[in-house]
């Protein structure tokens, strides 16, 4: 059996010597800029990368044509990567530090995850040559996960039954600061409510029936809903957001005959979560009941709130702080400071410290559902400065520089690093699995989407339709 630091020089020098190969494909990612379920260029890219690294690939997983698995090895541990790669509508931006759409109003990778995907990838392949080289035994799997903007892909993936079986689950996502934590996320639910009533002439609206009215009368409700559901805590607040995403004809003088409101919700356990579906569902039929019109329910996606696993994320916290932050060239912190500018922050330049470890509550991912079938742990990697907040434009612009990718490459090792550590030490996985079923107290995974609900894999089409065609004439562009 070789040492950890025997396989882990191993995987370091691959993602080193192979590191212009891997920012290649971070910049096609960032190039095609596709909403989720509709990254068929992006997933492409890292399927064939992939594939041509020896793995097997499974694609149109769980009725997703954008998902895949990709294996390499057999036998146990069985350890996942997840792999991310959708954009964010509206943040199209030239990689600079001055406000410069590339094109208006298109995706834009504001998240990084053209950075999060090709990282991920890159650590695969990278532990293979590993596990190979020094005889390492154990199956790698690659989770290809569409759309986690919108937390549409793995509660599907799940249902399908794709996180089975697995020993251990890593992932990495881009931040402002280098951190690991045993964290949790809040439970989301995601739901779309369609009004249907009667257009008439608005000189006559008694003629009619406002499907409008029905979903203002529906968001009054939930408004007044907020008060009654508990409030969770300030680092994971119970939230319920919703916006009328289509609404029409859209003449003033007619009645409208269509409305949709649109509805998301985190709280922090799915026991508190399914009395609040329950209320909301309650405020559309209400609604519709008041106003004469029809309602029905469109389940986009839900999720469950993230175990944490404190035994596999000192793993990951290990490996960061024994590689270290990386360093930055003059021009670099002056980019990031220019960055900061733009947005009125702290001009300090990018974060250099490696965060303390400890318990802690996060953003809402769909990642969540990994944590209820293994021990799951992330690491957060600064690819752009602190002080911007996220889902911006300098966020995609940052996600096309030297800072995203000197991050990137510093997360692929990470994750390489901790899976030769779970190769080769037997004991963290048993202890790991030992601290999820104790967190879990007996409960089990509960499959929360209805049995007849479809992927929603036309929910951002009409947006890259708009825009897929300027995008690619503006990639080709010399």
């Amino acid at each position: 059996m070789p040492s950890p630091e025997e396989g882990k020089r191993t995987g370091m020098d691959w993602i080193e010597a192979n590191s212009a190969q891997l920012i290649d494909l971070s910049k096609k990612i960032w190039k095609y800029a596709e909403l989720g379920l509709e990254e068929h260029r992006s997933f492409r890219v890292l399927a064939d990368f992939l594939s041509a690294g020896g793995f097997t690939l499974e694609e149109g997983v769980a009725g997703f044509p954008t998902a895949f698995v990709a294996v390499w090895g057999q036998g146990r541990p069985v350890l996942g990567i997840n792999c991310e790669y959708d954009a964010l509508p509206g943040l199209s931006q030239e990689p600079t530090a001055q406000k410069r759409p590339r094109i208006p109003g298109a995706p834009g990778h504001g998240c990084g995850h053209n950075l999060l995907g090709t990282g991920a990838a890159g650590a695969a392949v990278a532990l293979k040559q590993a596990m190979e080289k020094h005889h390492l035994s154990g199956t790698i799997k690659v989770f290809g996960t569409p759309a986690e903007e919108i937390c549409a892909g793995k509660s599907f993936m799940a249902r399908a039954g794709v996180f089975t079986g697995m020993d251990a689950i890593i992932d990495w996502h881009p931040f402002f600061m280098n951190q690991v934590l045993f964290d949790t996320c809040n439970a989301y639910f995601n739901l779309k409510y369609h009004f249907k009533g009667r257009t008439s002439h608005g000189n006559s609206p008694w003629e009619g029936k406002s499907a409008l009215d029905s979903a203002v009368l529906m968001g009054h409700a939930i408004e007044l809903l907020r008060e009654h559901i508990p409030p969770g805590e300030p680092t994971a607040a119970n939230t319920i957001n919703y916006t009328f995403s289509d609404v029409g004809p859209e003449y003033p003088n007619v009645v409208p005959d269509r409305a949709t409101l649109w509805c998301i919700g985190r709280i922090q356990s799915v026991q508190q979560m399914e009395p609040i579906l329950a209320q909301i569902r309650r405020c559309a039929e209400g609604a519709a009941m008041a106003t004469g019109t029809e309602v029905t329910e469109e389940f986009v996606t839900v999720t469950h709130e993230k175990i944490p696993n404190s035994v596999l994320s000192k793993i990951l916290h290990k490996n960061l702080v024994e590689l270290g932050v990386p360093s930055y060239t003059p021009e670099e912190e002056a980019f990031a400071r220019d960055l900061q500018k733009s947005c009125n922050a702290p001009e300090v330049g990018m974060d250099r410290l490696v965060q303390p470890f400890g318990p802690g509550s996060t953003y809402v991912s769909d990642n969540s559902e990994y944590s209820w079938f293994a021990p799951f742990a992330m690491v957060w990697v600064a690819t752009a400065p602190p002080g911007m907040g996220w889902h911006n434009w300098q966020v995609n612009a940052a996600s096309h520089s030297s800072l995203g990718w000197k991050g990137m490459l510093l997360a692929a090792k990470v994750l390489m690093s901790s899976a030769v550590d779970l190769l080769i030490d037997g004991t963290i996985i048993p202890q790991a699995k030992a601290e999820l079923t104790r967190r879990l107290a007996g409960r089990e995974y509960k499959v929360l989407l209805p049995p007849d609900t479809p992927p929603p894999l036309d929910i951002n089409r009409k947006t890259m339709d708009r825009y897929r065609h300027l995008l690619e004439e503006k990639r080709t562009e010399h």
